[in-house]
């Protein structure tokens, strides 16, 4: 049976606090939550195991926290259209990219072929029309260079090296009509310039990157701590543009769900369809959960129960008067890096 989501959490013994017991609970409570369902439709990722289970938080001072698979590598997915809407802004400024993207939420699928009837721009950079016109703008002189420099890019918010799986590539790469469809739409109407074939090797390499829910965790605490990574101390994106990112991540990230995560957990966020779930505690840390088994929304379900508990237990939500951030710091001791 799964848990009930009125379940409480035990109560925390302040003489001894420890955010592992906390994320420990969360995952005892959430493993046996069995409802949906692993994504098949690109066939790599239907061979993910269901019981897979990770969270992790990373705070701006450099304590990381996890639980369950948290090393498991997967691939990133449409959470790396986050970072990757940060690199094109770097390398063209907000008001070139605005001609191009839009920034408006949508309440359609993430792979609805539609852009908006008035400016003919794909709605927002993370649904995977405004993605694809998005990694078009990656600057570089051929795909090589243009891969290079996503993957450093990846490397500076992680702190390690990174690699493309070219497996789940291949698979994307040979299923992506649909995606197609839309790149050849978009360069109808100006929004992509260029070899649409390149155009979408690379959306679908930065698709294929392969991290870990720990990985995950870092790289939202690298935007929650202004751009530069808590653990490493190198810049990852300009501090000017994490307004953009985190603006977009709210309104947007959770797809045709966005408004009730809005609602319920108040955080920027994004997920992608590998399981994956980033959320982003400004100037205080970032989260990460990874779970395969999918909502009928394309979100991981165990990591939208997490997250809004967490939110709930911890008052994170960003309209939230208790200032629950400042007690979650405040409450807990080093975590193991």
């Amino acid at each position: 049976m799964p848990p009930s989501d009125s379940t409480p959490l035990p109560a925390i013994d302040p003489t001894s606090p420890s955010c592992q017991s906390i994320l420990s609970e969360l995952h005892t409570k959430y493993r046996s939550l069995t409802v949906g369902k692993v994504a098949n439709y690109i066939p790599e990722l239907a061979k993910m195991d269901p019981d897979w289970f990770g969270i992790a938080v990373a705070t701006v001072d450099g304590q990381v926290f996890t639980v369950g698979e948290a090393d498991q590598l997967f691939t990133i997915q449409s959470i790396s259209k986050v970072f990757v809407q940060g690199m094109a802004l770097e390398d063209h400024g907000r008001d070139y990219f605005l001609t191009k993207v839009g920034v408006e939420p949508t309440g359609d699928a993430f792979n609805a072929i539609i852009l908006d009837e008035q400016s003919k721009r794909p709605y927002n950079p993370m649904v995977n029309a405004g993605a694809i016109a998005t990694t078009s703008l990656i600057k570089g002189a051929d795909p090589t260079e243009r891969l290079n420099r996503m993957l450093e890019m990846f490397r500076r918010y992680i702190g390690h090296d990174i690699f493309v799986d070219i497996a789940t590539f291949m698979s994307e790469r040979a299923t992506g009509d649909r995606n197609r469809a839309m790149a050849y739409l978009m360069r109808n109407f100006g929004m992509i310039d260029g070899a649409i074939d390149e155009a979408l090797d690379l959306y679908f390499q930065q698709c294929s990157v392969m991290v870990s829910c720990r990985d995950l965790a870092v790289m939202a605490a690298t935007l929650a701590n202004l751009g530069v990574n808590p653990i490493t101390g190198e810049r990852a994106v300009a501090a000017t543009y994490i307004r953009d990112i985190l603006s977009v991540m709210y309104t947007c990230g959770m797809y045709n769900f966005a408004g009730e995560w809005a609602y319920r957990v108040g955080l920027p966020a994004k997920s992608g369809v590998s399981g994956g779930i980033i959320v982003v505690v400004p100037n205080q840390l970032g989260i990460a959960v990874f779970s395969p088994p999918l909502d009928d929304r394309a979100n991981s379900v165990r990591g939208v129960k997490v997250c809004e508990e967490l939110s709930d237990y911890f008052g994170l939500h960003l309209f939230d008067s208790s200032m629950g951030c400042q007690k979650f710091l405040q409450r807990f001791g080093k975590g193991s890096v």
